[in-house]
């Protein structure tokens, strides 16, 4: 078993930066492949971004192409969300989640591939 958290959620001017981390604890020896997905109360929970494990391969969905970046640094269990240029649309609860990667090391854009979750971190911005 593996427990994330997030943090680094809060409120930001449309336009401004928030970085978000997730930390692993647990069961942390094993490599896991890891994503970011993010829910609002009107709509699922959509895939942001993933890294693979060893973190050459990472993929994002279209509305966030060019202006986030994810990274990882295993050596602290953590894996970033670098947010930039947030538009209003971006506001929701953001949660991370990881894989083992016993199968390889992907960046996987879908929420069933997916074993463990965090408990979500809010983004707020502001027009």
């Amino acid at each position: 078993q593996v427990q994330l958290v997030e943090s680094g959620g809060g409120l930001v001017q449309a336009g401004g930066s928030l970085r978000l981390s997730c930390a692993a604890s647990g069961r942390t020896r094993s490599s896991y492949n890891v994503g970011w997905f993010r829910q609002t109360p009107a709509k699922e929970r959509d895939f942001v971004a993933a890294i693979a494990w060893s973190g050459g391969s990472t993929s994002y969905s279209d509305s966030v192409k060019g202006r986030f970046t994810i990274s990882r640094d295993n050596a602290k269990n953590t894996v970033y969300l670098q947010m930039n240029s947030l538009k209003p649309d971006d506001t929701a609860v953001y949660y991370c989640a990881a894989t083992p990667a016993y199968s390889g090391s992907y960046a996987y854009s879908w929420a069933s591939s997916y074993n463990y979750w965090g408990q979500g971190t809010q983004v707020t911005v502001s027009s």
